[in-house]
C-alpha cells in the first residue's frame, strides 16, 4: 500500500488517534499508514471502501479532523517594538530566533525575506501540497526545501525549476512579513524581528470528503487539523534539531470543538508552548459579530429553552454543536419551519438519530457524545442537509444532572456556510475560535492602534471553560506589510495581530536567552511579561473578555522587568 497515496486520495479517510483515549486500542491500521505527530496522537489513514460514510457516531467526534480558516479579513510604534530594536543598548531584532508559520505558503522571492541578492532567511519551506520533492524527515508526504535550495532557486533564471513552492493566496507571506520581515527604508517597512529565522509550512487543502461531511464552500479556504498538527510537530522538531528557539505563529482557527482548550489540537500546542524556549502566538479569531455563538442558561431539571437558528436562501447544509461541561445533560427537540417536530431525543452516549423531514427535503442527524477521557463534557452534534429556508426551533431540555445550568451553542465559521445561518438571540462573548482557546499559549485579540479601539470582529472571551483569554491585543487593523509580486499591502483581523505578536515575542525571548536572565523561558514566561508591561486604560476593568489584561507594549515589559 502507498501511503503517500492514501494521504493525498479521496479514496482515505483521515482520522485522529489519540493514544490516550481508551478507544485508541480498537483501531487497527497499517503501520505504513500512520504519521505520528508525539507521543499522544497519530494520524490513520482508511480505505473508504468498506467504512460507513463520515458521521461521529461511528468514528467519535475527536477522530474526525476540524477544518480550520485564515483569520483574516504603523503597527511596530503602537506595540512598542520600533523602541525596543532602536533602543541602543538593546537593539532586538530577533537574531537568534526561529519564527515557524503554518499558513498557505510564502513567496520565497519577496525581498522582505531575503538578506541579501540571493540569500534568504527562511531556513525551511515544507510544502503539503508537492509531492515530487524531497519528503522531510518523520512525515510521509509533501516536499521539504531548505535554505541552501532556495538560494541555489534566487540564483537562477527559472527559481520555481528547483523551488515550485508559491503563495497563490498571499496571507502566509504577509503574516510571514509582518512578523520577520526585512526592512525596506524606501518602503518604509520593517517587520517586527527583522533578524529572525524563518520556517514556513505550506498547509495542504482539506480532502473533499471532509468538506462535504461539513458542508464547507467550494471557495472557502479549509485545512484539515491532521494536517496542521503535522505542521506543529515539524516546525517543533526542526526547532530542536537546529537548537533554536522557537515561536510558532498560528493564524487559523475554527468554531469547531467545546471552546474549552480540550481538543486534540489544543492540547497537543498546550506541551509545545510550556516546552522550554517555546512560545506559541495564537490569533483570537473574527467572530465577535458572525452570530454564530449562543449561550443557554437553564437552572432547574425539566425546565427548557428554544433556541431560534435563522436559515436562509441557497443554504445547501450547516452543522452545530451544543457543548455542555461535565455533569451538565441536556436532551433535545428540533422544529422546523413548517411545523414538523423531531420529539425529544433521550441522552444516552453514543445515541445517534437521522430523521428525514415529510413536508421539507431537509434530512437532520443528531449524535450524542460525552467527549474526553479528561473531562467526558457532553457534546450534541447536528447535522442539517438540504435545510428549509425559514426559522429552525431547537428545544433544549435540562435533565437532572443541572448543576451550573449553562450550555454553549457555535455555527460554523461565516467561510464555512454557504448562505446565511445565524442564531436570532445570538451571544458576541465566548467566541474565540479554536485553538486559541488553549490553556498555555498566547492568544491575541486585534485593535486600531490610530484610534485605540478594538476591531469591531475581534473575537470575545472567556473560554467555555472560563478561563481568561485573550491574553492581550495587539494591533490588527490596517497593518502594513508584504503582499505578493512585491507589492506592499494594509490587511485586517486577528492573525495581523498574532503576526506583530509573534515578533515581539521573538524578541523577548532573544533578551531572554542573550542576557541570561531566563534559560528555562516558555510562552507561560513570554505571556506574564508582556501581561506586566501591557497598557491599560483607566476606568475599564482588566481583565476582560475583549482586550484581556491589556495593549501589548514590548517596551515597557522589558520595563517593567528592571524592578523585579
Amino acid at each position: 500500500m502507498d501511503c503517500e497515496e492514501a494521504i493525498y486520495s479521496e479514496d482515505y479517510y483521515d482520522l485522529i488517534i489519540d493514544y490516550t483515549s481508551l478507544d485508541a486500542g480498537t483501531a487497527i491500521i497499517p503501520t505504513e499508514c500512520r504519521q505520528e505527530i508525539n507521543v499522544d496522537y497519530g494520524i490513520g489513514y482508511f480505505n473508504r471502501e468498506r467504512l460507513p460514510m463520515l458521521n461521529v457516531h461511528d468514528y467519535t467526534y475527536t477522530a474526525i479532523p476540524q477544518c480550520f480558516t485564515l483569520m483574516d479579513q504603523s503597527a511596530l510604534i503602537g506595540s512598542g517594538i520600533t523602541k525596543v530594536q532602536n533602543q541602543p543598548t538593546l537593539s532586538l531584532k530577533g537574531e537568534g530566533i526561529l519564527i515557524g508559520f503554518l499558513d498557505t505558503g510564502i513567496d520565497y522571492q519577496n525581498p522582505a525575506f531575503l538578506s541579501g541578492e540571493a540569500n534568504s532567511r527562511i531556513l525551511r519551506i515544507w510544502d503539503q501540497t508537492i509531492r515530487s520533492g524531497k519528503r522531510p524527515g518523520g512525515f510521509l508526504y509533501g516536499s521539504e526545501y531548505t535554505r541552501e535550495d532556495i538560494n541555489a532557486a534566487l540564483q537562477s533564471e527559472n527559481p520555481l525549476d528547483i523551488v515550485p513552492s508559491v503563495d497563490e493566496n498571499g496571507h502566509g507571506t504577509f503574516t510571514a512579513g509582518v512578523a520577520a520581515g526585512t526592512p525596506d527604508l524606501s518602503k518604509d517597512f520593517s517587520g517586527a524581528a527583522p533578524y529572525a529565522d524563518i520556517a514556513v509550512v505550506k498547509l495542504k487543502p482539506a480532502k473533499q470528503n471532509l468538506r462535504d461531511f461539513y458542508f464547507i464552500p467550494e471557495d472557502a479556504v479549509a485545512y484539515q487539523e491532521n494536517d496542521i498538527m503535522a505542521a506543529i510537530s515539524y516546525l517543533n522538531k526542526l526547532a530542536i534539531e537546529q537548537n533554536k528557539p522557537l515561536v510558532l505563529c498560528i493564524g487559523v482557527g475554527t468554531n469547531m470543538g467545546s471552546h474549552g482548550g480540550t481538543g486534540p489540537i489544543s492540547l497537543y500546542l498546550n506541551d509545545v508552548a510550556a516546552a522550554k524556549n517555546h512560545a506559541v502566538v495564537i490569533a483570537a479569531g473574527n467572530e465577535a459579530n458572525a452570530r454564530h455563538h449562543f449561550y443557554g442558561t437553564i437552572m432547574q431539571q425539566g425546565d427548557t429553552e428554544t433556541v431560534e437558528v435563522s436559515v436562509g436562501e441557497n443554504v445547501r447544509g450547516f452543522t452545530m454543536e451544543l457543548w455542555a461541561r461535565a455533569p451538565e445533560l441536556y436532551s433535545i427537540a428540533i422544529i422546523s419551519p413548517t411545523g414538523e417536530q423531531i420529539k425529544r431525543i433521550p441522552v444516552m452516549q453514543r445515541n445517534r438519530v437521522v430523521y428525514q423531514f415529510i413536508f421539507e427535503e431537509t434530512t437532520v442527524s443528531v449524535d450524542y457524545q460525552m467527549v474526553g477521557v479528561r473531562n467526558g463534557d457532553l457534546l450534541v452534534f447536528f447535522r442539517f442537509e438540504k435545510p428549509t429556508r425559514g426559522l429552525w426551533d431547537i428545544v433544549v431540555y435540562a435533565e437532572d444532572t443541572i448543576v451550573e445550568g449553562h450550555y454553549h451553542m457555535w455555527l460554523p465559521l461565516r467561510q464555512f456556510v454557504s448562505g446565511e445561518v445565524i442564531f436570532l438571540r445570538s451571544n458576541p462573548d465566548v467566541t474565540l475560535t479554536v485553538p486559541s482557546t488553549a490553556v498555555v499559549p498566547m492568544t491575541v485579540a486585534a485593535y486600531d492602534a490610530d484610534t485605540g479601539s478594538l476591531f469591531l470582529d475581534s473575537s470575545r472571551g472567556f473560554t467555555a471553560a472560563g478561563d481568561i483569554k485573550p491574553d492581550y491585543a495587539a494591533p490588527g487593523v490596517n497593518v502594513y506589510g508584504p503582499g505578493l509580486r512585491g507589492q506592499y499591502i494594509t490587511m485586517s483581523g486577528t492573525s495581523a495581530a498574532a503576526a506583530v505578536a509573534a515578533g515581539a515575542s521573538a524578541l523577548l525571548l532573544e533578551w531572554a536567552i542573550k542576557r541570561a536572565y531566563d534559560k528555562a523561558i516558555n510562552s507561560v514566561n513570554i505571556k506574564n511579561y508582556i501581561l506586566r508591561g501591557a497598557r491599560r486604560e483607566e476606568g475599564r476593568d482588566y481583565p476582560n473578555r475583549e482586550w484581556g489584561y491589556g495593549e501589548l507594549d514590548v517596551y515597557e515589559a522589558l520595563n517593567k522587568l528592571r524592578v523585579l
